[in-house]
């Protein structure tokens, strides 16, 4: 990103003297900051992007952004947030205009992004959002709406049509709007095959294997129970590709606003903190034109799937283990738990140890240095992301990010001790104290259920092992559990990070070599 490299000896600015970011105030910023030198009302709004987070904004969109500063006008894209309306709030004020600060070892540097030209908060204003979808000019959308609200059986893989919102759609009136993001992929994609007109790509841009056949199957078999000749119309002309994303983004905080006012002079209500890292892989499948995002550094393949097992069993489970035995040991955020010898040890030697020997051939990717990579983005003291973030969710965490790895290990006969302890750790961290006895806020859908199973003191660790939409069969393996509830009372008894200490440099060692 070259255009930034000035912006690193950015001076400091008095945060009460900020000024608004508008399209009005653009030309103020242009001189501490990169802005928008396209003309943003030129932009063929070709995307629309439903759940527009943090994440999102700080890489697809940045993406696009940087497609339109290269001249391709062809791709903007319209945001659609489809729950809380905060970032509509947000967002509006500010023409849609936003800042991404980027937090690296060399120091902060910033732009503000001007791809999204509208946004819509679609409980707000569901008609527009219909007729966005159904709009010609539409040609791909994007999703990042979070693992659980594709409605997919994490065990069977079949569509769940019973989740509240489905069946509020399935339900509804004629002509009443929607509420469910399938609700309003299919009721456009009947006005666009009504109406004759293509039909958009519906890329997944969330954190799963196999996103883009996950979201066919819940597109495919929404339409099937509304619409025989709508489901087979999509299941024929419209594309999926699955797709894997990569860049940390942390929660922003008032301290980074404040940042961004004081280093950079832009009163800005909602920025977007980020890494300088990112990576966005895609399956070259798409029905009706894709975006040229290859002159922009995306990568292009056949097949997502290699590039999203290796990056889900190394960031996201390693994510995973950082998050939960971090929080025993009483740190809050990643550069703190990294800065923990033992704890960083343990990251390495599950990558190497464990993981690795387990994964596909990864076109163009070498593993080692890859690996380097993480552990220095984990342990970057300017993006510190906060612990409690990567430990929420386990129940939807844990089988898609570290369980698929203990199942094939023990298919393989290969060790996965370390990664056992991690499905401790978690346990533990269920029961809502950390080694100090300090409470932890255990985050996560089914948190009564799983504190309520959550093994204490000498108890086996079974009940919880058997929720079966969590470990499936895993969960009735005696050894895994023998060794589950071996790790558990140790991490008890010890505290985490004298049970890391102990795995590390003794007992790992010794069953390791048993399996």
């Amino acid at each position: 990103m070259s255009t930034e490299t000035s912006e690193r000896s950015t001076p400091q600015f008095d945060e009460a003297s900020a000024r608004p970011l508008t399209v009005l105030t653009l030309p103020e910023h242009a001189e501490r900051v990169a802005v928008p030198t396209y003309d943003r009302a030129a932009l063929i709004p070709a995307i629309v992007h439903l759940g527009v987070g943090s994440f999102h904004r700080a890489h697809q969109a940045v993406y696009l952004d940087d497609l339109a500063r290269r001249g391709v006008m062809e791709w903007g894209e319209c945001g659609v947030g489809l729950r809380r309306p905060d970032m509509h709030d947000a967002l509006a004020p500010q023409d849609n205009l936003y800042t991404v600060i980027e937090r690296g070892a060399d120091g902060d540097s910033a732009h503000v992004i001007g791809a999204m030209q509208r946004y819509l908060h679609a409980p707000q204003d569901p008609a527009a959002v219909l007729d966005t979808l159904a709009d010609p000019r539409t040609r791909v959308v994007t999703l990042t709406i979070t693992m659980p609200s594709y409605d997919i059986d994490p065990v069977t893989g079949d569509f769940q049509a019973d989740t509240p919102e489905v069946q509020a759609d399935l339900d509804r009136a004629d002509g009443a709007a929607p509420v469910s993001v399938f609700g309003y992929l299919c009721d456009a994609l009947a006005r666009r095959r009504d109406a004759g007109i293509a039909p958009f790509t519906i890329l997944s841009c969330d954190n799963m294997q196999d996103n883009g056949g996950a979201t066919r199957t819940a597109v495919v078999s929404y339409a099937q129970r509304c619409d025989e000749g709508l489901a087979d119309w999509i299941a024929e002309h419209v594309a999926f590709p699955s797709s894997m994303v990569d860049r940390i983004t942390p929660e922003t905080t008032p301290e980074h606003r404040a940042l961004l006012a004081e280093q950079f002079g832009i009163a800005d209500r909602w920025p977007v903190v980020t890494e300088p890292f990112r990576q966005w892989i895609i399956e070259d499948t798409f029905s009706n034109g894709r975006p040229p995002l290859e002159q922009v550094g995306v990568q292009f393949v056949a097949d997502v799937g290699p590039y999203m097992t290796m990056k889900t069993r190394l960031l996201n489970a390693s994510h995973c283990a950082l998050g939960y035995l971090g929080i025993l040991a009483g740190y809050g955020r990643t550069d703190e738990a990294m800065g923990d010898p033992l704890i960083r040890e343990f990251i390495a030697r599950v990558m190497d140890e464990e993981v690795t020997p387990l994964l596909p051939d990864v076109p163009g990717i070498e593993l080692d240095a890859y690996k380097r990579t993480l552990l220095e983005r984990f342990a970057n003291p300017q993006i510190g992301d906060n612990l409690s973030r990567l430990a929420a969710r386990g129940s939807t965490k844990m089988p898609t990010f570290v369980l698929p790895s203990i199942k094939e290990a023990i298919e393989a006969g290969r060790p996965h001790t370390l990664l056992d302890l991690a499905v401790a750790a978690w346990f533990r961290y269920l029961q809502g104290v950390d080694d100090d006895g300090k409470a932890i806020e255990v985050v996560d859908p089914l948190a009564d259920r799983l504190q309520e199973l959550a093994p204490r003191g000498e108890e086996d660790p079974r009940q919880l092992l058997h929720e079966q939409q969590i470990f499936d069969s895993l969960g009735h393996d005696d050894d895994f559990a023998a060794a589950v509830e071996r790790a558990a009372r140790m991490i008890g008894q010890r505290g985490g990070r004298q049970t890391l200490d102990a795995y590390l440099h003794t007992e790992a060692a010794g069953a390791n070599a048993a399996d």
